[in-house]
Formats: structure tokens, sequence, C-alpha cells
């Protein structure tokens, strides 16, 4: 009887410290975060340990201080707990049941995997994730070579684009820009079949192409909107900066909108995938769509919010228009940028449009497709706020 005695009172003493230990630990968070460090525990840190752990795992710590927890535990699933496995994973993110915790620091280009899938898409799975190649200098220098001759050539007969140039609408408070503003698309460059060659600093056959057709169907829905058309590739070769710098350069665009109009929350960085059509295009209601996803950095102070924004805007899209989104992606400075200029604003989006096999018939059926699910949820956000339409 004391032999089993003393085993309770053993178990009960380890699974306080236990407890005592995690509230420490979220403890020390709170207290970091509250003095405002440079280094920070972020909320994704806490949630992505958290999520990994076993469901039960929590429960089981607490009932040893609230009985009744008790019955709302799985005891089979309990039994297979292991309290010194559960730290080991917590404090070196190697997860034995997540093969990429293993290679991802390891084997070069293998780390692009560890991207987070935050909400997948319609077939959205690690063997699909999104694709960014850097562009191939020596097509780009090509280019700039006849840029002339590029820039006075009629558009492409299938870029639908509108000559004429958008009205203005009030205060500006979308911001769209473009950190690689070179990526293009195949069908609309004469000559190009490979996918590396798919750059133009022509902004009639570039991204800068879909921003500004974004930003005339946002116009149309009573949104103030102003776009960036700056030639990144070139504004990089004058600075003597590379490919990397690329988010270095778009900042310092989008800090001068937000220093000269000062209603602007809503940012929105235009890009498109590197994967090929079957993976960015989609049929909906007979018609041929390219989908689009969102990336979320979050090595930044307004994580939670833009993810939330992230989440929404594809709900509202999938619900609409089914199979259009592809997902919304979570990269850390590991997998990415991992900032992506989204700390300047709350509202901020990286916002990727179909990949370098679509045409410009379907990037506009999917322009025109976000530009009427954000909105509505921009006049829904404005409502709540106390600024109706």
């Amino acid at each position: 009887m004391r032999e089993n005695n003393g085993k309770l009172i053993l178990f009960i003493r380890l699974n306080t410290i236990i407890l005592a230990l995690f509230i420490l630990m979220f403890g020390i968070t709170f207290t970091v975060n509250f003095m405002d460090f440079k280094y920070k525990f972020t909320s994704s840190f806490i949630h992505n340990t958290s999520d990994k752990m076993p469901s039960n795992f929590f429960l089981y710590l607490m009932s040893s201080e609230i009985g009744q927890l008790k019955a709302a535990i799985d005891e089979e699933n309990t039994s297979s707990i292991s309290i010194p496995r559960i730290l080991f994973t917590s404090t070196t993110n190697i997860w034995p049941n997540d093969i990429r915790t293993f290679l991802g620091s390891e084997l070069p280009g293998y780390v692009s995997y560890n991207t987070e899938i935050a909400v997948a898409g319609n077939g959205t799975n690690l063997t699909n994730l999104p694709v960014e190649s850097a562009p191939p200098l020596e097509v780009l220098l090509k280019e700039i070579e006849e840029s002339d001759k590029n820039l006075s050539s009629k558009p492409d007969s299938n870029s639908g684009q509108d000559s004429a140039p958008a009205p203005t609408t009030g205060e500006n408070v979308v911001f769209i820009y473009q950190s690689h503003s070179w990526e293009s698309f195949i069908p609309l460059l004469n000559g190009v079949n490979n996918p590396n060659e798919a750059v133009s600093i022509n902004p009639e056959k570039n991204i800068i192409a879909v921003g500004k057709r974004l930003q005339e169907e946002l116009i149309k829905k009573g949104i103030g909107t102003s776009q960036s058309t700056a030639n990144v590739s070139e504004e990089l070769k004058k600075k003597n900066w590379n490919y990397n710098n690329s988010y270095q350069l778009s900042r310092g665009l989008v800090q001068e909108a937000l220093a000269t109009e000062d209603k602007i929350n809503y940012l929105i960085d235009i890009h498109r995938d590197s994967q090929p059509k079957k993976e960015t295009t989609t049929t909906i209601n007979g018609e041929s769509f390219a989908r689009l996803f969102f990336v979320v950095g979050k090595e930044n102070k307004n994580y939670e919010e833009n993810l939330h924004l992230a989440k929404e805007l594809h709900q509202n899209l999938e619900k609409k228009y089914p199979g259009i989104s592809r997902g919304v992606f979570v990269k850390g400075k590991n997998e990415g940028n991992g900032v992506y200029n989204q700390d300047l604003t709350n509202q901020s989006m990286l916002l990727e449009f179909g990949g370098v096999e679509n045409n410009m018939e379907e990037l506009n059926r999917s322009i025109e497709a976000f530009a009427e699910v954000f909105s509505e949820y921009y006049w829904k956000a404005e409502e709540v706020n106390g600024s109706p339409a």
C-alpha cells in the first residue's frame, strides 16, 4: 500500500513539475514580448510547437490538478505520451513523423519544402508547392538592349489591356506593387518556350500588367488604388544590387507610397508562380481560370493579422469560385524572405496569380474574381469600422 502511495505521490509531483515548467516557459515568452526586446518568441513559434504535440498532452498535464478533466482523456492515446520525447522535439524542432525536420537544413534546395501550408487549396500538397525561380541574367540583359523596340511594340492580342489610364476614385487605400516586376508569361512572349526565360521588362507583357488590371478592377468597385510600375530589374542594376535585394528595393517603394498617401493600409505584392499549367489552372463553370494563392511571412510583428486576412480571402474566394485558390502558404526566413514587407501594415499580402504558362484571358478572369471578393471583404470591413460606403 505504501509503495502504491509512493508511486502516486511521485506521479503527481512529476506532473506538477512539468506543468510548472510549461507555465514558466509561457511566462518567459510573455515577459520577453512585453518588454519589447529585439528578439522574441513569436506566437507562430508557440503555435507550431503546440500544434505538433499529441492532442491529449495538455489535458494529461492539467488532469493532475483538475480531476474532472480525467474523464475527457483518451486513455489509449495517453499511454503513448512520452515526456522526454516531447521535451526533445519541442526544443530541437526535430519531429520523427516529419522527415523535412531532419533534412531541411542539410540538403541544398530541400529547405523550400519546409514551406508551411496554412490552408491547402484543392489538390495542394508537398509535391506541388509554389516554385520561385531567379531570373536568368543573360535573358534580362538581352531584353534591356532591345527595350526600346519591345516597349514601342503593340500589346499582345490576348493581353486584354486597356490603354486608357485608370480613373481615380477618392483617396487610395490599396497599394499594388511587384517586387519581381520582370516575371512574365510564355503566352505573352514571342518565341519563348523555356519557362526559365519567361521574363520581360515590358510592363505590357510582365507581371506589372496583372497589377494594372487589378488596379482598374478595384477602382471600378470604388476602392481607391495606386500602383507602382517600377522596373525593379533596372533599379537593382542602378544600385549594383542583385536578385536577393528585390524586397529591399520594393520596400522603399512601399514606404514612399505610405508616406505620401496616409490612407493606404492594404499592400498587395503581385507575383506569378513557376509551376506548370496543370498546377496553376482550373476550370470553373466551363471557363479556364489562373489559380492564385497567398504567401504570408511569419518573421514580422503583423504575422497573425496578415495570416487572418489571407485565410479570410481564401475562404471567400473558394465559396464563390471553388478551386480558384491553391491556398495560403507561410514562409520563414529559411524558406524565403520571411517578411515580404508585411511588417509595414497589418493588411499586407503577397498574392501570386497563375503560373508561367497561363495566358492573359485566364489571368483576367482570376483578377476579376479576386477584385469582386476583395471588394466585398473591404466594404464589409468598412461598415464594421463605422465607415459605410
